[in-house]
């Protein structure tokens, strides 16, 4: 289908997943979780540890926030024995994306064949503090006079100004929260699988307005692989390998949350716009969506990013059931996103699109094609985007 409009097969292809335990508070290591995940991955792509060559990460280990990236490459390399021709790992990039990217671009140069990308989270277990967010030498000094404290507050203004642009209200956030949950009550692992329901939605407590409780996403410990390889290098592998068809991460426009020129989008439209001047796909060729919802309006943005609907009808295309359900026009977010399944992060929509493009999503797996799959992670100043093709 899809896959035939492209003129040559893409060099760096994904030929495993892996995913550790997944939960709140689990009390367990980063270094654990993330070899359980590496594990996982080996197993499901048929290669073994001799064969991986690569590590790739983002952001890098950190003490910038606590459990926010916990384990560092000479970590895992030290305990798990590789052999590595190439590494990558480090904070300035295109987010939680940079990893995966980094890695295509050294299996299509020759510098590895094997990649793994992991991102591992102990947020839930470790508690964060205002301290936590460094010296107040950097841009959070001129935010913390107005209190603006959290991504929730700075991603709020951009809700506001989305409203007053275009007639939206939270019922369209809650359509999208409801339809996570109603995802998530399929996913074994994800956190919250209770049904929701509007008056759940309307009477939970503001977080920072137009932002109630369920639009932030879940903070969970867990980690996830993607091992990403060169094309040449699978044909004895488990899977016929996931083609990156696309991807884009363009930075053009300001990196400031609070200065941009537009309010009403984010780093996404710069993003996706990359991406599609990749591909001869276009939006009528992706079958399902995995889009980054860290709150909901997020997703809204990404949807109209990618060109799913227009400038300021994405609170009309959520609110229709029968565009975004898993035998919708464009299933979303099928494992419930991280309002429901919990905060793993990009690599965790990159694991959901792959289980869904390999069939092996269980009783969430989306009955329709699902061949071509649109992934669109971060928001405010950095994002990503990428088309997946199973080449069926």
């Amino acid at each position: 289908m899809a896959a035939s409009k492209t003129a040559q097969p893409a060099a760096a292809v994904i030929s495993g997943i892996g995913q550790s335990a997944v939960g709140r508070r689990l009390g367990r290591s980063g270094l654990d979780l993330t070899i359980e995940a590496v594990k996982d991955a080996l197993q499901h792509s048929g290669l073994s540890i001799k064969d991986i060559d690569g590590l790739a990460c983002w952001p890098g280990r950190t003490a910038a926030s606590a459990g926010f990236a916990p384990v560092s490459i000479p970590e895992l390399h030290d305990a798990m024995g590789m052999n590595l021709n190439w590494y990558s790992g480090g904070g300035e990039g295109p987010g939680q994306l940079s990893s995966v990217i980094n890695a295509a671009a050294a299996v299509s140069t020759g510098l590895a064949d094997h990649v793994i990308c992991f991102r591992t989270i102990t947020e839930s277990s470790t508690r964060t503090n205002l301290t936590s967010m460094g010296p107040l030498t950097d841009w959070m000094q001129w935010l913390l006079p107005f209190h603006a404290y959290s991504a929730a507050n700075w991603t709020a203004q951009y809700a506001q100004r989305y409203f007053h642009e275009f007639g939206a209200t939270r019922e369209a956030l809650a359509a999208l929260a409801i339809h996570s949950r109603s995802n998530a009550a399929l996913n074994p692992k994800a956190v919250y699988k209770e049904p929701l329901t509007l008056d759940d939605y309307l009477s939970s407590r503001m977080i920072s307005s137009p932002l109630c409780l369920y639009d932030c996403d879940v903070p969970v410990d867990g980690s996830t692989v993607i091992i990403v390889s060169r094309r040449e290098c699978t044909s004895d592998l488990h899977r016929q390998p996931i083609h990156i068809e696309a991807m884009g991460c363009r930075l053009e426009k300001r990196h400031s949350w609070d200065q941009a020129s537009d309010l009403t989008t984010m780093s996404m439209s710069s993003a996706a716009e990359s991406m599609w001047s990749r591909t001869k796909l276009t939006p009528d060729d992706v079958d399902f969506a995995e889009l980054y919802d860290g709150f909901s309006i997020i997703t809204l943005l990404w949807l109209e990013a990618f060109g799913f609907c227009g400038k300021g009808e994405a609170a009309d295309f959520v609110m229709d059931n029968s565009n975004i359900a898993l035998d919708g026009k464009l299933p979303l977010n099928t494992h419930g996103g991280q309002l429901s399944a919990g905060r793993t992060h990009g690599l965790g929509f990159v694991h959901e699109a792959c289980a869904q493009i390999w069939r092996e999503a269980g009783r969430r797996q989306i009955q329709g094609p699902s061949d071509t799959a649109a992934v669109g992670v971060g928001g405010g100043t950095v994002a990503a985007a990428m088309i997946l093709n199973g080449g069926r």
